[in-house]
């Protein structure tokens, strides 16, 4: 199994016509993502991408996730927290910030997430909520 960079999947996922490092790297990249039989990604490269996207590139939340979701449905990678993964992309669908969502996915087995980010623990208030998000006072 190998392991895959931000800018791997960077190349494979964003054109950037107007970068001659991107056209020559693209078609690498397309080969290294479709024609490897075993593929690892870090939770932190995940994170790094759609930052990218979303601050470089400028790439709208339903792209990132469909991405994100592309990504996720490759039978030959291995996401790092797949499930955390997978529920942050549907929280980030909800308006959640992808940055904050996987430390919400991640804390599933803790009573509490404590924040001081009033507008992510109001996003995710309610039973199904678990763990809670609470603003810390």
């Amino acid at each position: 199994m190998r392991s895959l960079d931000t800018n791997v999947l960077a190349r494979f996922y964003c054109d950037d016509p107007q970068d001659p490092g991107a056209k020559r790297q693209r078609p690498i990249a397309r080969r290294i993502v479709l024609e490897s039989q075993s593929l690892y990604v870090p939770i932190s490269v995940v994170l790094e991408l759609e930052w990218l996207m979303r601050g470089f590139y400028e790439t709208d939340r339903a792209q990132v996730c469909g991405v994100l979701d592309h990504l996720l449905g490759m039978p030959h990678v291995t996401v790092d927290k797949w499930e955390a993964v997978k529920d942050a992309v549907d929280l980030h669908r909800r308006g959640v910030d992808f940055a904050d969502a996987p430390h919400w996915a991640c804390s599933k087995g803790c009573d509490s997430l404590i924040t001081f980010d009033r507008r992510f623990a109001k996003l995710l208030q309610g039973p199904d909520a678990i763990p809670a998000v609470s603003a810390a006072r």
